[in-house]
Protein backbone atom coordinates (compact mmCIF):
# COMPACT_ATOMS: atom_id res chain seq x y z
CA UNK A 1 0.00 0.00 0.00
CA UNK A 2 1.47 3.67 -1.17
CA UNK A 3 1.38 6.02 2.08
CA UNK A 4 0.91 8.30 -0.23
CA UNK A 5 -2.76 7.01 -1.27
CA UNK A 6 -2.89 6.16 2.38
CA UNK A 7 -2.43 9.52 3.10
CA UNK A 8 -5.74 10.68 1.03
CA UNK A 9 -8.16 7.73 1.53
CA UNK A 10 -10.77 8.08 4.11
CA UNK A 11 -13.71 6.07 5.30
CA UNK A 12 -16.50 6.47 3.02
CA UNK A 13 -19.23 6.07 6.18
CA UNK A 14 -17.80 8.41 8.54
CA UNK A 15 -14.92 10.11 6.50
CA UNK A 16 -12.52 9.40 9.23
CA UNK A 17 -8.94 8.09 8.78
CA UNK A 18 -8.31 4.60 8.38
CA UNK A 19 -5.44 2.25 9.22
CA UNK A 20 -3.42 -0.25 6.83
CA UNK A 21 -3.76 -4.13 7.85
CA UNK A 22 -0.60 -5.10 5.93
CA UNK A 23 -1.39 -9.25 7.40
CA UNK A 24 -5.00 -9.03 6.36
CA UNK A 25 -4.87 -6.56 3.14
CA UNK A 26 -7.48 -4.25 4.64
CA UNK A 27 -7.96 -0.88 5.49
CA UNK A 28 -9.38 -0.16 8.76
CA UNK A 29 -11.98 2.07 9.78
CA UNK A 30 -11.85 1.84 13.61
CA UNK A 31 -14.72 5.03 13.94
CA UNK A 32 -16.72 2.87 11.57
CA UNK A 33 -16.05 -0.12 12.68
CA UNK A 34 -15.64 -1.95 9.13
CA UNK A 35 -12.56 -3.52 7.33
CA UNK A 36 -12.10 -2.30 3.33
CA UNK A 37 -10.74 -5.16 1.31
CA UNK A 38 -7.90 -4.44 -1.23
CA UNK A 39 -8.00 -6.51 -3.95
CA UNK A 40 -4.90 -6.96 -6.45
CA UNK A 41 -3.68 -3.66 -4.70
CA UNK A 42 -6.20 -1.82 -5.24
CA UNK A 43 -8.62 -0.66 -2.26
CA UNK A 44 -12.60 -1.27 -2.40
CA UNK A 45 -13.77 1.87 -0.42
CA UNK A 46 -17.55 0.34 -0.54
CA UNK A 47 -19.31 0.03 2.94
CA UNK A 48 -21.35 -2.73 1.28
CA UNK A 49 -17.98 -4.69 0.52
CA UNK A 50 -16.74 -4.20 3.71
CA UNK A 51 -16.69 -6.46 6.85
CA UNK A 52 -17.67 -5.26 10.28
CA UNK A 53 -14.41 -5.30 13.11
CA UNK A 54 -15.54 -7.91 16.30
CA UNK A 55 -14.99 -5.75 19.45
CA UNK A 56 -11.76 -6.63 20.07
CA UNK A 57 -10.62 -6.19 16.67
CA UNK A 58 -11.65 -2.50 17.50
CA UNK A 59 -10.14 -2.57 20.36
CA UNK A 60 -6.73 -3.97 18.92
CA UNK A 61 -6.71 -1.00 16.14
CA UNK A 62 -7.95 2.05 18.26
CA UNK A 63 -4.63 1.40 20.25
CA UNK A 64 -2.43 1.32 17.16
Amino acid sequence: MDNRLLDILVCPETKGPLKYDRENQELISVQAGLAYPIRDEIPVMLVDEARRLSDEEKERWRDV
